[in-house]
């Protein structure tokens, strides 16, 4: 979520609306599994079920988001979008085993797939549904300025290529080829798991506060051109839902004042503002610079070299 879409109804309208269209999709494409036996479509079919269904957690975790902090919860409730990651992760995972299954299981016990053309149907059906919802988030996404619709609406793409893929088993079983519906069910659900490895290492990153060392970079950039900042230590950060929390030391002059060695401080915090927009909250601790001079390389190193004030 980046601030263009989530600061825009036009986009939450585009986000919400595209996933009913693929839940669609996917309720007409189960209809055709259950009478075809097709064990391509059906792992096409849970991969645009999961690409819906994700949108149930993360929409409860965005109401608990916009709740304000409380004295238990003093950071607020965004963690539970992390929460929520773990839940989509889970859900790809076991949309990937279910299809691998049923593609391993009718390799090991071949059976003819019926009503060809309505399989063949289906998977024009899911492309098609595919490419509305992506010409319609990235129409959307780039009149908004939103980065993360306009990725949304190219991953839909590229799941449609996922959805034609269905035509060659469909058209291999036509030949009468048992083995090339199974086959581009396995084809699918390797596809799958490439989208299950890239969300996981995501939300595996999120839960160990990790960030974007260029964001660091920014920041360290951005306290050093403050007015009364000799040096900068360590800076922190991570992410609580879809917001940025920092903390940061700053060496500052040893002979001013504690007021000036505060004003310092809200200088840099309002620089980290500004160089950062997704930062709502920073704390920035002034420490005095020894008199023989400032350390660069102990306070790169982020050791403090003199007590804090």
């Amino acid at each position: 979520m980046d601030a263009a879409l989530e600061g825009s109804a036009d986009g939450m309208r585009a986000l919400w609306t595209s996933l009913l269209v693929l839940a669609a999709t996917a309720v007409l494409q189960a209809v055709v599994v259950a009478v075809s036996g097709s064990v391509a479509l059906l792992g096409d079919t849970l991969h645009n079920a999961a690409d819906a269904l994700t949108a149930v957690p993360l929409g409860i975790a965005f109401m608990l988001g916009r709740r304000p902090p409380t004295r238990r919860y003093t950071y607020g409730f965004g963690r539970a979008e992390d929460l929520a990651g773990v839940v989509v992760v889970l859900a790809i995972g076991v949309s990937s085993a279910a299809a691998g299954y049923a593609a391993l299981q009718r390799i090991a016990h071949p059976q003819p797939v019926a009503h060809l053309w309505t399989v063949a149907a289906a998977a024009l059906i899911g492309f098609a549904g595919n490419e509305l919802v992506a010409r319609y988030r990235i129409r959307v996404g780039r009149r908004i300025g939103s980065a993360a619709l306009v990725a949304d609406g190219l991953h839909a793409r590229t799941d449609g290529f996922t959805s034609l893929a269905v035509l060659l088993g469909a058209a291999g079983a036509g030949l009468g080829w048992t083995w090339a519906d199974p086959a581009v069910g396995l084809l699918i659900t390797a596809a799958i798991l490439v989208v299950l490895r890239q969300a996981a290492r995501e939300v595996w990153r999120r839960l160990m506060d990790a960030v974007d060392p260029d964001l660091v970079a920014t920041a360290e950039q951005a306290l050093r051109r403050v007015p009364g900042v000799l040096a900068v230590g360590t800076v922190r950060m991570r992410w609580i839902g879809h917001r940025l929390r920092a903390e940061c030391d700053v060496v500052v002059d040893p002979d001013c004042t504690l007021v000036e060695a505060h004003d310092a401080a809200v200088r840099a915090e309002h620089a980290l503002m500004h160089a950062l927009p997704r930062l709502t909250g920073a704390l920035v601790h002034p420490d005095p610079a020894p008199r023989g001079g400032v350390d660069h390389h102990a306070v790169l190193a982020g050791h403090r070299s003199a007590p804090g004030l």
